[in-house]
């Protein structure tokens, strides 16, 4: 398993790398059409290609994975900033009417799916990257509110959680110092999934054109284009439909390794 943690982290860290590289350059301007050099392929000008519209595919792959990357980013941060609070709230309160109004809230905006949320968005707001980011972001709130309020119940069941409440602690000062760095690697892994989750959300998004919009590119937006030239032009659908798998499939083998590598229980069972 440790093998496929490696994997996971190099796959990730090389597209992570190829995001921060386009943010101070890439081999050729993505904004810039040139007709003339359309649809050609590999030499040493273009590694990849030019796409239909004369554009360089490994600095539209390279920007593609800024995009996709930077919305679920924020995304999952919007999640944890928003989330894990009102989970831990829920949980330092359950039963109360604080923790069934958290609760029945999560299964309201679980209710509907992060597409159904982009289309509200776009409807009022128009479609952006921005309110990608504000969709798939809504949808994580739930997501780690549930997981930081069922890692904090059972703690604070403990014997040093009852002696912090025997000291005069409050629950937020509690769930502060003591529930929340030991339900850390839960949010770790969890923040990992969903930000795979969040690649793929993003690349939905652009695909419906509710994601990022042109000139700024997408890997979702490239695979829409190509659609039509499926057949004529294959590597055009094939080339960013692989950085999304490959991307994801990295912060899965991430994910998992990181599960294993801090929850003691699996350590235990290795061992």
């Amino acid at each position: 398993m440790r093998g496929a943690m490696i994997i996971g982290a190099v796959l990730t860290a090389i597209f992570a790398l190829a995001a921060l590289l386009s943010v101070v350059w890439v081999p050729h301007d993505t904004s810039v059409l040139n007709i003339s050099q359309r649809s050609l392929g590999i030499s040493g000008a273009h590694p990849l290609g030019t796409d239909h519209f004369g554009r360089d595919m490994l600095s539209m792959l390279m920007a593609g994975a800024r995009t996709s990357i930077a919305v679920a980013l924020v995304a999952v941060g919007i999640g944890i900033a928003l989330g894990v609070p009102l989970g831990l709230a829920a949980g330092a309160n359950r039963g109360s009417w604080l923790d069934e109004i958290i609760m029945r809230g999560n299964d309201l905006i679980f209710a509907f799916p992060s597409l159904v949320i982009a289309i509200l968005i776009t409807a009022v707001f128009g479609p952006s990257a921005l309110n990608a980011i504000l969709a798939i972001g809504i949808f994580n709130i739930p997501v780690f509110a549930r997981v930081a309020r069922g890692g904090a119940l059972p703690l604070w069941t403990l014997d040093y959680v009852m002696a912090a409440r025997v000291a005069g602690k409050g629950r937020t000062l509690i769930s502060a110092q003591h529930i929340l760095p030991n339900i850390a690697s839960l949010l770790i892994v969890q923040a990992t999934i969903q930000f795979s989750l969040g690649i793929l959300a993003e690349a939905a998004l652009s695909y419906v054109g509710l994601g990022a919009q042109p000139p700024t590119p997408s890997w979702g937006r490239m695979l829409a284009d190509a659609q039509t030239m499926i057949y004529s032009e294959p590597q055009l659908a094939i080339l960013p439909g692989l950085a999304i798998v490959f991307m994801v499939l990295g912060l899965n083998l991430l994910g998992d390794g990181l599960r294993d590598a801090l929850d003691p229980r699996l350590r235990r069972v290795r061992g």
